[in-house]
């Protein structure tokens, strides 16, 4: 009988999903395909050749996208590498999950949202023209208006 996946199973193969779609197309692409490779094969060349062939259709999805909504595809692909680790995650016995869960976390880390120290942080923003920027830590709030008033 399949295991049921607690909460933090289920979101580290929610997790796994967004690092799959996120790293397609990317430079880290080559190493997290084979990362991927690897968990799913387990010592399996078969499995390990079936997982490559997914994570290279997902990629050529995602690069080719929905010209209507780009967006679309991607939630596509990460509810189908969802399910894909869920699967992974139910099937292996105790004894080999404990080594699973590790691996997936440690290929999934680098894109797990950071947690914040408090500092503010600015991402890919631009800014052309007259533009007003708002400050704040709560106590104190500094605001710039234009050019440098």
């Amino acid at each position: 009988m399949p295991t049921l996946l607690d909460e933090a199973m289920t979101a580290l193969a929610a997790a796994g999903g967004t690092a799959v779609v996120q790293a397609a197309g990317t430079d880290a692409w080559a190493g997290l395909r084979q990362a991927m490779a690897r968990l799913f094969g387990r010592g399996d060349d078969q499995r390990a050749s079936t997982a490559l062939e997914r994570l290279d259709g997902t990629a050529a999805a995602v690069g080719a996208g929905d010209e209507d909504d780009p967006g679309q595809e991607r939630v596509r692909q990460e509810a189908l590498w969802q399910g894909r680790f869920e699967v992974l995650l139910e099937s292996v016995d105790a004894a080999e999950r404990d080594s699973v869960v590790a691996a997936l976390r440690a290929v999934v880390a680098p894109y797990a949202p950071r947690e914040h120290d408090g500092r503010g942080e600015v991402s890919g923003n631009t800014f052309n023209g007259p533009a007003i920027m708002q400050v704040g830590n709560g106590n104190r709030q500094d605001n710039h208006f234009g050019n440098g008033a």
